[in-house]
């Protein structure tokens, strides 16, 4: 059932709102209806009728295609997107190693929050009949299904989405190598992970996709925590993937801690933007329609 336009749209994209939902489907379309209902009561609303129904009027399109309605309610010219317009392929990279189990009170994991995210891609891109992929990995390709349009194969991803578990350690590096030379056709590869691997390394896994012609959007996904390091008592660090501890206590470390963080951060920032990869920073606290915007603004770039 459509959200109505009178409902708080805003909460149907808070991660601890979506937690609650029942499954991976009714999770997705709250935040896919959420985020439609609330570009149309926002500036954008042109730019969300354009993106989820239609494509722009350009010169030499038939004058007979135009969707008058579409034209009183937004005063620009749009015809209606046919089926066989809509041919961008996918391919989401989804990371699932034992450092994305982790979450700080009250917060979702950052595998659930990116699971929950994948998820509402590939049913944002079932809507615009665009082919949509899932590669689940940790240090190798766990799972994998190539992509497609078909309503069928949007609940397969769903169930693979659900059922993930974080485990593992990390070996993004390898695998984006490896996806990289399968994936022949060129289309938009979104990376969802935390990044814990060698920085240089991975740049350079990130731009054989660039080197093959595809475009790249990577959401580099961090707990608050691990952004303020706000921990008071002396802690035990548990490395979640190699099981390794240490005992420290925060506030002696945190200030050289949050500076080698931010490096990291404008460092993987600064090379794959000079790559012409979309780097996106999104922490788990925030709405998922942080994400989704930064993903419309690139389809709308390739339509």
């Amino acid at each position: 059932m459509p959200i109505e336009a009178k409902t708080d749209y805003r909460r149907f994209l808070r991660p601890e709102v979506i937690a609650k939902l029942a499954n991976m489907e009714l999770k997705a379309r709250f935040v896919v209806e959420g985020f439609l209902v609330g570009l149309h009561r926002s500036p954008y609303h042109g730019f969300s009728v354009e993106f989820a129904e239609y494509r722009q009027y350009n010169p030499g399109d038939p004058v007979r295609n135009i969707d008058w309605k579409a034209y009183g309610r937004t005063d620009r010219y749009y015809i209606k997107q046919f089926e066989e317009e809509t041919n961008l392929r996918s391919y989401i990279l989804l990371d699932a190693s034992g450092s994305m189990a982790y979450h700080s009170k009250d917060h979702l994991s950052k595998l659930e929050y990116a699971s929950y995210l994948a998820a509402s891609f590939g049913y944002l891109m079932q809507t615009q009949k665009d082919a949509v992929g899932l590669t689940v990995f940790d240090t190798a390709v766990r799972d994998e299904r190539p992509p497609s349009s078909t309503r069928v194969h949007l609940f397969e991803l769903l169930r693979l989405l659900e059922n993930t578990e974080a485990g593992g350690e990390t070996g993004t590096a390898r695998v984006f190598g490896e996806v990289a030379q399968r994936v022949r056709r060129r289309g938009l590869v979104l990376i969802l992970s935390d990044l814990y691997d060698d920085p240089e390394a991975m740049v350079r896994a990130v731009k054989q996709f660039r080197h093959r012609g595809h475009e790249v959007i990577v959401f580099h996904l961090v707990d608050p925590a691990e952004i303020s390091f706000g921990f008071q008592a002396e802690t035990i660090f548990r490395d979640l993937e190699s099981g390794k501890r240490i005992q420290t206590q925060p506030w002696a470390i945190r200030e050289e801690y949050q500076k080698r963080f931010l490096e990291y951060i404008d460092y993987m920032r600064f090379e794959l933007e000079d790559a012409q990869v979309d780097y996106e920073l999104i922490d788990t606290d925030k709405p998922f329609d942080v994400a989704l915007m930064a993903y419309l603004h690139k389809r709308r770039k390739l339509s």
